[in-house]
Formats: C-alpha cells, structure tokens, sequence
C-alpha cells in the first residue's frame, strides 16, 4: 500500500530561462519535494513544475518554490500568451494516495497563509478551497491579469484577496487550491489563424455549451506560426482525452482547418492513457503489463 502522498503542480511564470526553473526545482527538491516533471513553453512564457511529497512536507515545499519564483521572476516585464496574475501563478494541491481532497483543502489553507504572512505575497484560494464563490474558477480570479489586479485588489472588495492586502510589486499574487487531478491537453492547428483557434475552443470549452469539464482558449504561437487550442480537462473520466481531442478534429474540420499534433502539458495519470489507447485500438480491455505488476 503506498504511503500517503500529495501532487503539487504549481505554474511560474517563466518559460524562456531554463536556469531559473531549474533553481525553483531545486528549491523544491531541497524543502523535500520530489521533483517528477518540469516543462517550459516560450510562448506561453510559463513553466509547470509536478512534485509529490507526503502531505506533512508538501506545504513548505511548495512555500519555498513560491519564495524562490518571487526572487527570480519580475512582473513587470513579463509578456506571454497565457493568463497571469503572479510569479508563481498558480500552487494547486491534489490527493493521490491516503490523503482526502479535505486535507488538501487543509494544506492549501495553511500554505496560502503562510505565503502572505511569511513572504508578503498575498493568496486567493481557488476551487475546491475557495471560500467565495467569485474565487472558484481561476479565469475569474485573473480577469485584468497582473496589471488589473494591481488596483481591483485595492479598490473592489469582491477582487480582495483572502491573505494579504496589495500585490506583491513584482511577483504579484497567488491562486493556491486543492483540486483534482488535470490533464493540461493542447491540440496545435497546422495554421497560424488565431480566429479559428479561439472558435474551436469556444466550441469545445463547457462555459459556452461544449463538453463537460474542458477549459479552453486559443492562442498563437509566435515561435511557431501556429494557432493552438490550449485546454485544460479537470475530469478526465468525464471528458476524456480522446474526446477532447476528437471535438477539436470536429471543429477544425468544419473550419476547413488541419490538425498538427497533440501534446500533453506536465504528466497525466495513467489512466488516462489507457483510455485513448482502448478507444484508438477498439479493444474492450488494455492490458497494460506494468500495471498488474504493481497489482501484486
């Protein structure tokens, strides 16, 4: 049986310095965080780190990532095609084994607190943390991004966040939550046309009527010349994959407009792979030998 243990998978703000993520990971591995993932993405501007560690060492694991982001990343001279409101923009939480998503909640509770008593950075829970409504999703904690945020957080009270008063001058704010597990799903258009990007996300994306639990938007990538449908699956046993990807072959088709390719943003679970590879291969059941072995 495995011990307890939590994913953290938070996202800086930074995805063209590789050496600066690598000092983040560091920061982890040091707090006790083992480091399973790193990815950058120039366009993006944006890295995403995933680590597990048992739930009594993830919360200062995750504080001293977001102190070192804090050290190493200015706002103020950060452009990328993603949203943003902080350095370390995002610090979610997730169960894996022996740890209920109320734990979680738990552990989000006291990391938020600690990163704006500790290192002035203020918080605002999201998701299954949330303590207000408006905080659930993080489109709407974003909405204005940094910049917005630097006087809504001031003069709305509904903007406020739930630790700490005014953005940090240079590292921002922080979204920190308790969620479960998701799949971070980008399909690239072979096509530079944003117009059809962002139709085919508004399409597929559950706020305007698509599929249930997918996030999404489109967005250039200027390295590249190609649109993306950037997504994100936060129920990958209700919108797999597979389903995710043949909605946007759909769209794009109706649009006249081909597919690239697929990848997958940080890890997915492997459950989730084994559903594409079923559906792919028509067969009633994916025996996967590394999975009964661990079984045993």
């Amino acid at each position: 049986m495995l011990s307890p243990l939590v994913e953290c998978v938070p996202n800086f703000s930074e995805g063209r310095d590789a050496g600066k993520i690598d000092a983040i990971a560091g920061a982890i591995a040091r707090a006790g965080g083992a480091v399973l993932h790193r990815t950058l993405d120039a366009d993006h501007n944006r890295a995403v780190i995933t680590f597990v560690a048992p739930p009594e060492r993830i919360g200062e694991a995750a504080l001293r990532a977001v102190e070192s982001a804090a050290a190493l990343i200015d706002l103020r001279g950060h452009s990328g095609v993603h949203p943003r409101i902080g350095a370390a923009d995002v610090v979610p939480f997730v169960p894996l084994a022996g740890v209920t998503m109320e734990d979680c909640v738990r552990i989000a509770e006291t990391t938020g607190s600690r990163i704006a008593e500790e290192l002035g950075i203020p918080v605002y829970l999201y998701d299954r943390a949330a303590r207000r409504p408006q905080c659930r999703e993080l489109a709407d904690i974003r909405r204005g991004q940094f910049e917005g945020l630097l006087e809504a957080a001031v003069r709305d009270p509904a903007r406020c966040p739930d630790f700490g008063t005014r953005l940090h001058a240079t590292a921002g704010a922080v979204a920190v939550g308790a969620r479960k597990i998701l799949i971070a799903f980008n399909v690239n258009l072979d096509s530079p046309d944003l117009g059809a990007a962002r139709a085919i996300a508004r399409a597929v994306r559950a706020s305007s009527g698509g599929l249930p639990n997918v996030k999404a938007m489109g967005v250039l990538l200027r390295s590249r010349n190609l649109a993306q449908v950037s997504m994100n699956l936060t129920d990958f046993e209700v919108t797999p994959l597979h389903s995710a990807f043949e909605a946007v072959c759909r769209e794009a088709e109706k649009l006249g407009v081909r597919i690239l390719e697929s990848e997958i943003v940080g890890l997915a679970p492997r459950r989730a792979v084994e559903q594409a590879a079923a559906h792919y291969l028509r067969t009633r059941e994916l025996g996967v030998l590394e999975t009964r072995i661990e079984a045993i």
